[in-house]
């Protein structure tokens, strides 16, 4: 895929057509200039506010596991909703837009990790390239290969993952489905 930073300015333009209240992103010229954006592709939008310190300045994060629809129509769903229906935030505001930050990771298609046991798992796992799936019953959480910056560390990764599914941080041991997929990210400056 190329022009992948012009991900980067459809996900701030999102975002502010919701303040503005009117319509700015015409996509069949968007399209029209980067036929890339037809394909259908998922994407995760991640907003971090800029003048808070790493780790606690997250302000939301949406995304898409399966590509399901045009690549342009998920980067524009998933900004609006990482920036104004991420449950663990209230919705942006005007004076957060101007110090956001924007990352935008493009997925490729989940593949299932067949695994025998935690070792096998910490085996075939690759910190820092895969995003991880964890499923056990009806709970579902995912990481994104970026959260690896922040939770460097196999039993730490995972105990937060499966906290995030709703499940006790060893679930390990209950031997989840896993999932793993990697990402294109782009990240503004």
């Amino acid at each position: 895929m190329e022009n992948l930073k012009t991900l980067l300015k459809l996900a701030r333009m999102s975002i502010l057509e919701e303040f503005e209240n009117k319509k700015l992103i015409d996509k069949n010229k968007w399209i029209e200039k980067y036929p890339f954006l037809a394909k259908k592709r998922a994407c995760f939008v991640t907003l971090k506010l800029k003048d808070k310190p790493r780790g606690s300045n997250l302000r939301g994060c949406i995304g898409s596991i399966l590509p399901y629809r045009p690549l342009i129509d998920d980067v524009i769903a998933n900004a609006k909703a990482a920036a104004f229906e991420d449950p663990r935030f209230t919705p942006l505001t005007p004076q957060e837009f101007d110090r956001v930050k924007i990352e935008v990771s493009v997925l490729t298609i989940p593949q299932k990790l067949e695994y025998e046991d935690k070792e096998d798992l910490m085996r075939k796992i690759r910190p820092g390239v895969d995003g991880v799936i964890l499923q056990l019953a009806n709970h579902q959480a995912t990481f994104l290969p970026s959260v690896w910056e922040e939770l460097p560390v196999f039993e730490l990764f995972f105990a937060h993952l499966c906290l995030k599914a709703g499940l006790p941080g060893d679930c390990l041991s209950y031997h989840p489905v896993i999932y793993t997929y990697q990402a294109i990210e782009i990240k503004e400056d």
